[in-house]
């Protein structure tokens, strides 16, 4: 039997009329949803350019541990296997590397995934959350998501500024997100410095503290805040493996938490967030101290030497505990911070603008290898002779 076509009016509807059926019957997302900007992450290609110099993302030159590829290689025998659902090897091995107790560490897809699901878990529509001014983009993508609206306190001196956070919490505030060291600026909270944050914030307000770049730090007044987690209630530390463990590609991170606070981010996350290789890389990567410490050591002497090369070519570079340096450029077109990405580019070299960031003026340029950073300052000083 042949199938009835639909009866049609024998006017066809005129291209208006049709969008506007479309838009009024397609699925229409939450209110707040289209005000998020889409994160969008370092450049990593130059058209033309096979292999440019990399130094937009704050990516680990050197890699990965040998040992955690070896390990990812080995996990990945077992592709058709489901994961260990609680990551508890890589708990465990977390919690001797640093110190801390297994119970309280909840593994993610990156500290991103953690930094969402603990927003979304205590902050909706009606709450806010509070952000430094410079902060990490994903803090304010993280409260829209969940329909909270983000809250910014100025900084003084490109610095997370306590009073200026303080001032601004109201009754409606519900997460305070730093990071600490601060990225793209670089800077760091001291210890006391965030004891009086958390000290001035009403209790039921939780704070949490991304130490994404904590492995960097050698100044003896920091804190990453595992101590904080452990003495209070509203308190939370979050870390990832991107930066100095070389695992970027993997979107592995974790989050130190009061008990009541990892039993809301296992109830929120996946059931398998963490595949079994990114486990496997986790682990091996925490137990290769030589690999470690050569990265770290690196870091601390070529960021030093970089800071003072461009300083000595008249740029602008302000202070880093971090694998990167922000570096400020005249307001004038032509030699601004647009500009000189531009150049940089041409010279096969990739950096970050930081125009979204609210630091247009402002270059962010990873602490690579030794030959990359000479390229880089090498084209630096021919751009500011120019």
């Amino acid at each position: 039997m042949p199938c009835r076509s639909r009866p049609t009016n024998s006017a066809s509807p005129s291209a208006p009329e049709r969008l506007l059926a479309t838009s009024t019957m397609a699925p229409q997302p939450r209110p707040g949803i289209m005000d998020i900007a889409p994160y969008v992450g370092g450049e990593a290609r130059i058209p033309g350019i096979a292999k440019p110099i990399r130094l937009a993302s704050n990516e680990n030159p050197f890699g990965a541990s040998p040992a955690a590829v070896a390990a990812f290689h080995q996990a990945a025998a077992e592709l058709n296997r489901y994961p260990d659902g609680t990551a508890s090897a890589l708990r465990a091995a977390i919690g001797q590397a640093h110190g801390l107790d297994p119970q309280r560490i909840v593994c993610g897809a990156g500290s991103d995934e953690v930094l969402t699901l603990l927003v979304r878990g205590y902050a909706g529509p009606g709450d806010e959350v509070l952000v430094s001014r410079h902060g990490f983009l994903v803090y304010p993508i993280a409260a829209r998501s969940a329909g909270a609206t983000p809250i910014e306190a100025p900084e003084r001196d490109l610095t997370v500024s306590v009073d200026n956070l303080l001032a601004r919490v109201s009754e409606r505030t519900r997460v305070v997100v730093i990071a600490n060291p601060s990225n793209p600026t670089g800077s760091y909270l001291p210890h006391d410095e965030v004891e009086r944050l958390r000290a001035g914030l009403p209790e039921q307000v939780l704070l949490i503290l991304d130490a994404a770049y904590a492995e960097y730090v050698t100044e003896p007044d920091y804190d990453p805040g595992a101590a904080l987690v452990e003495r209070h209630d509203c308190v939370v530390m979050t870390r990832t493996f991107s930066k100095l463990y070389g695992l970027a590609s993997l979107r592995l991170g974790w989050a130190y938490c009061p008990p009541a606070v990892a039993d809301v981010l296992n109830r929120l996350r996946g059931p398998f967030n963490v595949p079994g290789p990114t486990q496997a890389a986790g682990v091996a990567a925490l137990a290769d101290t030589e690999f470690k410490e050569g990265c770290r050591a690196h870091n601390s002497r070529a960021r030093e030497c970089f800071t003072e090369a461009l300083r000595s070519i008249g740029l602008l570079v302000h202070p880093s505990v971090c694998n990167f340096v922000l570096v400020e450029f005249p307001r004038d077109p032509g030699r601004d911070a647009a500009a000189a990405l531009a150049f940089l580019k041409t010279r096969g070299i990739l950096v970050r603008g930081m125009g979204t960031y609210h630091l247009p003026h402002c270059l962010r340029i990873t602490v690579g290898r030794d030959e990359e950073l000479r390229a880089t300052h090498s084209a630096l000083a021919e751009f500011v002779k120019s």
